[in-house]
């Protein structure tokens, strides 16, 4: 047996694992020697943009839209360098939008954890709302046919900066650029197109894929009718230290990103595996069961039709109570109804999303969960509740027999696996 360290909540938790598990992770790399020069140069020498600079007038109303409390995107860094780096425009200038969508508002002591308390108590906030039709406003119409309505503060600012770090997510091939508009400062009817099942269902609509992938276009063709005048985006390690800086062009300078993340986060393997332990790479992305879905996916990518994954998320924030997860995942009996009645066009709930690619994972693999959770409450999601990831994966390897396979995903999403 060997020890491998899975990214769960603050802590970590350590588990012992067969040694011929193969452990699944991207290349490490070292946090840059100074990061803020590294910023601050990204930002002076940007791609596809003047520098940050010079752009802005000093009578100009600058809107920064920053990722929620569920990515662990550096915004207590980002932010003041780039305040500093426009040390020209007044304070009250400036408006910061939490990029949302529809997650929850995040409170003030949640926005001092982000920012610092010196940005809360100084500069104007505004948590996005995507419910509220008061404060979105239309700013075009793309070609898949969906109405897109941004957040009015962000569309109507003189100069719009949109910060964010790129990683694999669930479906758009990689985040970060355009999809900090799209979905973060979007209306709910323009999220709900953006998420629908056809689009979710597209074969390319998946980890890593950028070219072909139709929510990518979607979320650039969105974001381009109010296109941020600058992108600030980062890239981290597993310590969720800053690797890696790109900026300018939210097009251009993400594209540039994307690369960067594909060369060290894409991890292939020769053939699926009868086990994989997944994360969603600890706190602050594994605070609740909507988001574990993501680490369950990725496990998915290399796990045997018929298999079994075994999730080691924390989930302090619960579900969460908030959204429709808990709701729609009550509506049907088993995750094959839920994906029949997903898949009904007439069928339109937000976060049914979470739901249709859990379904996908769950109806490919047997799905385990150890978390913080009521156990009942995780009979209720259609998963397995567990005590112990150990004890877990020794009885299924025993119950495989000594040919098992077994693969260990310690960093969960941050890794894009997948079969040669």
């Amino acid at each position: 047996m060997k020890q491998v360290q899975l990214a769960y909540g603050k802590t970590g938790l350590p588990v012992n694992v067969p040694d011929s598990a193969i452990v699944v992770e991207p290349r490490h790399l070292p946090a840059l020697a100074d990061d803020k020069a590294a910023v601050l140069a990204a930002m002076r020498n940007p791609q596809g943009t003047p520098p940050l600079k010079s752009m802005v007038g000093k009578d100009d109303t600058v809107a920064i839209v920053i990722s929620d409390i569920t990515r662990p995107t550096p915004n207590h860094k980002l932010v003041p360098w780039i305040m500093e780096e426009l040390d020209h425009v007044p304070r009250e200038n400036f408006v910061i939008i939490n990029g949302l969508g529809t997650h929850r508002a995040n409170t003030q002591e949640e926005l001092a954890g982000m920012l610092g308390w010196d940005i809360v108590n100084t500069v104007r906030i505004e948590n996005h709302d995507a419910f509220d039709d008061a404060k979105l406003v239309r700013v075009g119409r793309n070609s898949y046919g969906s109405e897109v309505y941004f957040n009015k503060t962000y569309v109507e600012a003189k100069f719009k900066i949109v910060t964010g770090f790129i990683e694999p997510p669930l479906f758009a091939g990689l985040s970060g650029g355009p999809k900090g508009i799209n979905p973060g400062v979007a209306g709910i009817k323009t999220i709900l197109d953006f998420h629908n099942a056809e689009m979710i269902g597209h074969p390319l609509s998946t980890w890593g894929v950028i070219e072909g992938n139709i929510l990518q276009d979607a979320a650039t063709q969105n974001c381009l009718m109010a296109k941020p005048d600058f992108m600030l985006n980062v890239t981290l390690n597993g310590e969720k230290q800053i690797t890696g800086v790109v900026a300018g062009d939210v097009i251009a300078a993400h594209r540039e990103g994307c690369k960067f993340v594909k060369e060290t986060a894409m991890y292939a393997v020769d053939e699926p595996f009868d086990i994989v332990v997944t994360t969603n790479s600890g706190y602050p992305l594994d605070q609740n069961l909507y988001q574990t879905v993501k680490g369950m996916s990725a496990a998915a990518q290399i796990v045997k039709q018929g298999g079994a994954i075994i999730s080691a998320s924390e989930c302090s924030d619960g579900v969460p109570d908030h959204g429709n997860y808990a709701k729609i995942l009550k509506m049907r009996d088993t995750v094959g109804e839920l994906l029949e009645m997903i898949c009904d066009p007439e069928f339109c709930l937000f976060d049914q999303w979470q739901v249709q690619v859990q379904a996908m994972v769950q109806l490919k693999a047997d799905c385990y969960l150890f978390s913080t959770l009521d156990p009942q409450i995780v009979k209720n999601a259609k998963f397995t509740p567990i005590d112990s990831v150990e004890a877990t994966l020794q009885q299924l390897c025993q119950k495989i027999g000594p040919q098992v396979r077994v693969a260990v995903l310690p960093l969960g999403p941050l890794t894009i696996p997948y079969v040669r």
